[in-house]
């Protein structure tokens, strides 16, 4: 089990009320140590999935409480193991401990909230990740080395704006989702403005079949972008690895977009219509992934106002995504239809060129 230790500084006079907070089944361990100017330091070792009710106790009790201050630190590993704790303590028998109970199988909003905003925050090191796995996303396109295109994928950091995004729209954020967006924004145009670059000052095989896989978009594929959302929903909810599950978003959404670029470069503009429908395709799938995972997950705000405002921000999220994606779906459905008639964007100009004189 994940382990997490709070650090908890109340003024001397509200001990009382923080220790019947803390009289819960869940709660491992309580260290209280006396501060200057009439503070006290409690020390709290918990469960990672527990971590979330006490918080949204503490602040509901003390949020407006002068020198009140939570630190919330990982624990690597405890002795005597937890199992024992667990089993000195005794049952229940209060309302703060049947809440303390009472937990989702995930991390805490505040630190979901916390790691997911460091991953989606606009930098150099951002945009130079960017262009690096563009460089080696090409490199691996133009070889058809699927090797390549995973450590493409493995330095692509296209995990957190999508995932920033779709926890902006559950808790009704519009700072974060500002913030996403402009991250979003600026790694897929980055993307795109170098691909078409390399496309135009080297030559390049528009006809590799790594590059022209991309332009066909299949019901697999919608698939396959719905599973990656939420799997990088899961990975910052549960506290895997969010590296290793990324390479699963990228693979969604970081060929596609460099087969556009290449092939609108080289000038098969109708085969990179293709390659564009796949990558919003994608992005619709992931984030529409992403935002259920997270309602499923029961990741919401703590104050009422702010659960409306979310609530509102959600549906209208949901809705959106979701008719966009069944529009999309049905373009793909029409041109699988259509494809012993070779109507597909990537069959377009295979055709016009036999009808050529």
């Amino acid at each position: 089990m994940a382990l997490r230790l709070i650090e908890i500084s109340l003024p001397e006079a509200d001990r009382g009320g923080a220790e019947a907070l803390l009289q819960g089944e869940a709660i491992l361990c309580v260290w209280q140590q006396e501060l200057s100017d009439a503070r006290i330091l409690l020390r709290v070792l918990l469960p990672a999935e527990a971590v979330e009710a006490l918080l949204d106790a503490l602040e509901k009790r003390y949020a407006s409480t002068k020198d009140f201050r939570v630190i919330l630190l990982p624990v690597e590993a405890a002795l005597p193991r937890p199992k024992a704790l667990e089993d000195a303590l005794p049952p229940p028998s209060s309302a703060p401990a049947r809440e303390l109970s009472a937990k989702p199988e995930r991390i805490s909003r505040e630190e979901l909230y916390a790691e997911i905003t460091e991953s989606s925050r606009l930098s150099t090191v951002f945009l130079a990740m960017v262009v690096l796995s563009t460089i080696v996303a090409v490199i691996g396109l133009m070889r058809g080395s699927v090797a390549i295109e995973i450590g493409a994928m493995v330095l692509a950091p296209l995990l957190g704006p999508n995932m920033a995004l779709s926890l902006a729209t559950t808790l009704g954020d519009m700072k974060l989702a500002r913030r996403a967006l402009k991250a979003g924004v600026a790694g897929i145009l980055t993307a795109f403005v170098l691909s078409v670059g390399i496309a135009l000052l080297f030559r390049i095989d528009a006809s590799s079949s790594e590059i022209m896989s991309r332009t066909n978009v299949g019901l697999g594929d919608v698939g396959l972008a719905l599973v990656s959302g939420v799997a990088g929903a899961l990975a910052f909810t549960t506290g895997v690895s969010a590296a290793l599950v990324g390479v699963m978003v990228a693979v969604a959404l970081l060929p596609p977009l460099v087969s556009f670029g290449l092939l609108l470069g080289a000038g098969r503009s109708t085969a990179a219509l293709g390659a564009l429908l796949l990558l919003l395709t994608n992005l619709i799938c992931v984030n529409l992934a992403g935002v259920v995972t997270f309602m499923v997950q029961g990741v919401h705000p703590v104050r009422w106002w702010e659960a409306a405002r979310a609530r509102r921000a959600t549906r209208f999220a949901v809705a959106t995504w979701t008719a966009l994606l069944l529009a999309l779906v049905g373009v793909i459905l029409l041109s699988e239809k259509k494809q012993g008639r070779g109507l597909l964007p990537g069959h377009i100009s295979d055709v016009s060129q036999k009808l050529a004189p």
